[in-house]
């Protein structure tokens, strides 16, 4: 069955600050484990002053002593800008502080600017290109000590935190299927690429010890309402937000804006027709078809929903209908799967 998790970008909300995103991220999840999420996974990003996520082992690291169920984890850590060590030994004192619950999500990106990207590492020398040595390398830490191992991550080895790989690129499917992990795409900003990057994951992929057949998870944006007007209202904060990223001028979550949309110029309603390709809005009833649209269209193991609303009642209540729909799929396709088992055995 199609387990369905939130993706959260901690938005900070113009006339907001950092303090408040994270605590609306704790309820967020707190709810999220009561609505039978699968997961709730934050992401790395640095000098972006509309999110709230940049020490995101310390943000999982607060969730997760929140929460009690759901598992909590990276969406991603972008590896480049850390040795693995740091990494194993950061994920491997989660693990130990909160059992069987950590994920780590791994991207290639550095998620911030060059100059930003200085800063974090001291040095311009890291290449994006080793990525897939140093993923072998944070393997490595996380499982069992051999016996001549001169390097131990304490706490990290034998915790065997389970690894994702995350993309927007056909670079990561490739990786993923290789080294036999899970993928997760960014379908909700990178929808072009989707098809093809599925293709070449399942068709790549060899077992591995964590992993023995396929696994994806795709990114899908969500704004869902009591009905259609309201959902199209909220939405346009997401909207402002994408096209001033787009336009290379971020910044926090701004408020939400009655016919925005219909003041756009071509090529910003360009850019909300590509996002729109993986992306629901509306009431229960637009917002299902569209998921069970999706679902069997990419045959997606996981979806991670992303929702940016300014107003935290109105993205719960998002949340809480998604969470109602993904009840209602599951069921369905639990159903249909015992129909076939029962024909199969007639």
């Amino acid at each position: 069955m199609t387990k369905f998790s939130i993706l959260d970008l901690a938005p900070i909300k113009e006339g907001g600050d950092a303090k408040q995103a994270l605590n609306e991220s704790v309820e967020i999840s707190q709810c999220a484990e009561s609505w039978g999420y699968s997961r709730y996974w934050v992401a790395e990003h640095h000098n972006m002053r509309g999110i709230a996520s940049a020490a995101t082992s310390l943000v999982i690291s607060h969730i997760a002593s929140n929460t009690s169920n759901i598992r909590v984890g990276a969406g991603g850590i972008m590896l480049p800008n850390h040795s693995p060590l740091i990494i194993a030994e950061q994920f491997g004192t989660l693990a130990t502080l909160h059992g069987n619950r950590i994920d780590l999500g791994l991207g290639r990106a550095p998620g911030t600017d060059p100059n930003t990207m200085l800063a974090l590492r001291r040095s311009g020398t890291e290449d994006v290109s080793q990525f897939p040595r140093n993923v072998v390398e944070l393997q490595h830490y996380l499982k069992p000590a051999e016996n001549d191992q001169a390097i131990i991550a304490t706490p990290g080895e034998g915790t065997n935190v389970p690894i994702y790989i995350l993309g927007s690129s056909l670079f990561g499917a490739q990786l993923a299927g290789m080294l036999g992990l899970p993928f997760a795409f960014a379908s909700h900003f990178a929808p072009a690429a989707l098809q093809q990057a599925l293709e070449i994951y399942r068709n790549s992929f060899k077992p591995s010890d964590q992993l023995k057949k396929p696994y994806s998870i795709l990114g899908f944006n969500i704004c869902a309402a009591d009905d259609h007007e309201t959902a199209l209202f909220h939405r346009t904060s997401s909207i402002k937000s994408i096209i001033r990223l787009r336009q290379g001028n971020p910044g926090k979550l701004p408020r939400p804006e009655k016919n925005f949309e219909e003041r756009l110029n071509a090529s910003e309603r360009q850019i909300v027709s590509q996002i729109s390709k993986c992306s629901a809005v509306g009431d229960a009833e637009d917002v299902e078809a569209a998921i069970s649209e999706f679902s069997q269209a990419t045959g997606a193991d996981e979806i991670i929903f992303n929702c940016s609303i300014f107003n935290h009642e109105a993205r719960l209540r998002s949340y809480e209908i998604t969470g109602q729909i993904m009840s209602r799929i599951r069921r369905a396709e639990s159903k249909n799967g015992r129909e076939t088992a029962l024909s199969a055995n007639a």
